[in-house]
């Protein structure tokens, strides 16, 4: 029990897989510092973040730029954030963009800019 809150030993765990976050304490979960460094090493790190921080836009932006699939474990307000979804991921976090955005000229051809593939999210 101790190690799952030693906030040294669980960075570490997340640098190797940041499923490992799944046995960190709730305490650190819900830790907005301890957070922002583990979404910075794994995006996918905001999928265990506490739902207060996964709706932290500075928390989400920072998993983003790190892997633009993170926007899927954000709040369902942060998936409709234009900046968010255009993150330079190439594109990637127009998958798990809201549907409004997915039907957004502007933002769709932002990601489009960056991977031509983006444009396989967008609404119809």
């Amino acid at each position: 029990k101790e190690l799952r809150a030693d906030r040294e030993f669980m960075l570490a765990a997340v640098q190797q897989n940041s499923c490992a976050l799944v046995y960190a304490s709730e305490q650190l979960q819900a830790d907005r510092e301890f957070m922002m460094a583990a979404v910075q090493q794994r995006g996918l790190a905001l999928r265990y973040a506490s739902e207060e921080l996964r709706a932290d836009r500075k928390v989400v932006l920072a998993a983003v730029k790190q892997w633009g699939g993170a926007l899927e474990h954000a709040s369902e307000e942060l998936q409709s954030d234009r900046e968010l979804a255009a993150v330079r991921q190439r594109g990637k976090a127009m998958q798990h963009a809201s549907e409004e955005l997915q039907a957004d000229r502007v933002a769709v051809l932002a990601a489009v800019r960056q991977r031509g593939r983006a444009l396989e999210h967008a609404s119809e």
